[in-house]
């Protein structure tokens, strides 16, 4: 519990929540410059294999989900990238409005093509799955991304 009170304050002072804007941080030292972002989460449930999709701000509809085809990441399945305490790296493009389907990157990559609209609707597994999630600036600025985030706490 101890490496609890290190955690969050260099979670907090070396990344932004998601919820906030970019722009500025009491760390300067973090690069918020153009490049795929670097977004680390915990979830309220084990969503570590399922599918995510991204809802509007009122999370009353979708607004972008991936075609069977598209949940690559370097010729494999995008998993998250497990790190120190739990926290996931996004290798997908997660965001603040993300959410999870109840179906596996395995199993949706045997689809022919995505389910409708109303039936990932039906699948969501929780509108708000995120306790904590953190935009770490840009990939770019990392020499070993998974070392680096994991010395940060």
């Amino acid at each position: 519990m101890k490496w609890l009170l290190f955690l969050v304050p260099a979670l907090v002072f070396s990344c932004h929540t998601a919820k906030k804007n970019t722009g500025g941080s009491a760390n300067q030292s973090i690069d918020f410059s153009a490049g795929p972002p670097t977004v680390i989460y915990l979830t309220r449930i084990d969503c570590f294999d399922k599918i995510p999709i991204t809802l509007n701000d009122e999370r009353t509809k979708i607004i972008s989900y991936p075609a069977p085809s598209d949940i690559y990441y370097n010729g494999n399945l995008s998993y998250p990238t497990k790190l120190n305490h739990g926290y996931l790296l996004d290798n997908r493009g997660i965001g603040k409005n993300s959410v999870f389907l109840n179906i596996t990157y395995e199993n949706y990559s045997k689809l022919k093509e995505a389910p409708s609209l109303s039936e990932m609707t039906e699948i969501i597994l929780d509108k708000n799955p995120f306790t904590e999630i953190y935009d770490c600036g840009s990939r770019y600025q990392y020499t070993d991304i998974v070392l680096d985030l994991n010395k940060m706490y």
